[in-house]
């Protein structure tokens, strides 16, 4: 098994996670107007990236509450769940707790948080063998560092092509 991952591994996946989405926003900010659709809505884009950052950076400074039991659980996860069904998992969630349907406090700690990701993960998962890469290596894998928020990917956007994140 994977060495366990710890709560510093946590965090920064968080600070990670955060740094891509502001990135995203520099590099939006670089594309000339034609590259967007019409409806593209800038302000309703970066109010959507700045929640996310400010939610993720809250999740953040509480990584260190997060107990041994559930960063081994995580560590499981992370060595067994393809990477793409936790970030789809986990994008999902701060969707649901960013734009407001269901509530942030449910969800204010890195430990309440992951703590869903974990129960939801294991809600749809089967039992896998490990894969043959690190905890560490696997977490960093669950979002993009590029559009992680798949924002491009977006219809009303249309730019997805341009950053390299539409499939």
């Amino acid at each position: 098994m994977s060495e366990t991952l710890v709560s510093k591994d946590v965090g920064n996946l968080l600070k990670r996670v955060s740094t891509a989405v502001q990135f995203d926003q520099v590099l939006v900010d670089t594309l000339p107007a034609a590259s967007f659709s019409p409806a593209y809505n800038d302000g309703m884009w970066r109010n959507w990236r700045r929640d996310h950052c400010a939610f993720i950076e809250r999740l953040a400074s509480t990584v260190d509450q997060i107990p041994p039991a559930m960063l081994s659980e995580l560590t499981r996860i992370a060595t067994t769940c393809e990477p793409a069904l936790v970030g789809k998992t986990m994008l999902e969630l701060l969707a649901l707790i960013v734009g407001g349907s269901c509530p942030e406090e449910d969800f204010a700690s890195a430990k309440l948080f992951f703590g869903e990701i974990i129960r939801q993960l294991n809600a749809q998962s089967k039992e896998v063998p490990p894969r043959h890469e690190s905890a560490r290596a696997s977490i960093l894998r669950w979002l993009p560092v590029v559009d992680p928020l798949r924002i491009a990917q977006d219809p009303e956007c249309a730019y997805g092509l341009l950053v390299g994140s539409a499939s």
